[in-house]
């Protein structure tokens, strides 16, 4: 209840901003077009995630006499969800991901080089947290995320223009304050970004739990965390920034101001968290 309430809250604040730069804008007609054009871009990712990030990856899919697809269907009876499909994706970077529009078209993905650096307990509190995502429906989460993230993004570059040309309505309006303008125009993507990636992180907290849930035990994914945290730093995926938030690791390395911009909590919070008595 606490993740589902922060998630909520941190969608209220992301369309609060939205609303805050409509108001300052007073371009309501531009706004209007920004958030169809993102709620049309994001439907569109949204609906077709699971073959396009598949193909990205160049992952193939599986067949029952693979242990991975026994396991994932063990798990996923387990988790009272339908069996996804299963795919392996040809990288010796540990990772795994999950996708898919809803529970009923999902799709679980792991690395050939998670494969072979988890041992059974660990691969299965991997695989159960990527379950996890999806009888959260943690996708359509991130979806309704990015469409008021990406029209913040747009409206922001509206303002932009706006704040060169003394405002929308040309000369005639004088309601419009180029500088506070030009302040939301850099600060409002900031903290779109910055939202957006706190409800990121949420959601990996209630995957962690809901996985130590599925198998019984926090013990063998936050064994599994730690090797995949220290091998990813060595043999980091080359992933596109844009489907970071969907592995059960950050495919890539960063620290100092870039940690804040992470898609994932630190791995040590992870596995504090983890391992508190519930």
């Amino acid at each position: 209840m606490g993740n589902t309430f922060k998630t909520g809250l941190l969608l209220g604040l992301l369309s609060a901003l939205l609303l805050l730069i409509g108001q300052l804008l007073g371009g309501q007609n531009g706004l209007v077009i920004a958030f169809v054009f993102a709620v049309a871009m994001n439907f569109g990712s949204y609906w077709f995630s699971d073959k396009v990030v598949l193909r990205m990856y160049k992952a193939g899919q599986v067949g029952s006499d693979h242990p991975l697809h026994q396991m994932t269907a063990r798990l996923a009876q387990q988790a009272g969800l339908p069996m996804p499909k299963v795919y392996v994706i040809p990288t010796d970077s540990p990772n795994a991901f999950a996708t898919g529009r809803n529970p009923d078209h999902a799709a679980v993905a792991a690395t050939e080089g998670i494969l072979r650096l988890l041992e059974e307990r660990e691969l299965e509190g991997v695989i159960a947290h990527e379950l996890a995502h999806i009888k959260h429906r943690d996708i359509l989460i991130s979806s309704v995320a990015a469409t008021v993230a990406a029209t913040i993004m747009m409206v922001a570059s509206m303002a932009r223009f706006a704040a060169i040309f003394g405002g929308f309505g040309g000369r005639d309006r004088g309601d419009s304050n180029p500088i506070a303008l030009l302040a939301m125009a850099i600060l409002a993507p900031l903290a779109a970004t910055l939202i957006q990636m706190a409800i990121s992180r949420s959601r990996e907290f209630a995957a962690d739990r809901r996985a130590a849930q599925i198998v019984g035990s926090p013990y063998g994914l936050a064994d599994a965390l730690r090797k995949i945290d220290a091998t990813a730093r060595r043999v980091p995926l080359d992933a596109n920034p844009a489907t970071a938030h969907m592995f059960i690791m950050k495919p890539f390395a960063g620290r100092g101001v870039a940690a804040l911009f992470s898609t994932h909590p630190p791995t040590e919070q992870r596995i504090e968290k983890l391992l508190q008595p519930a």
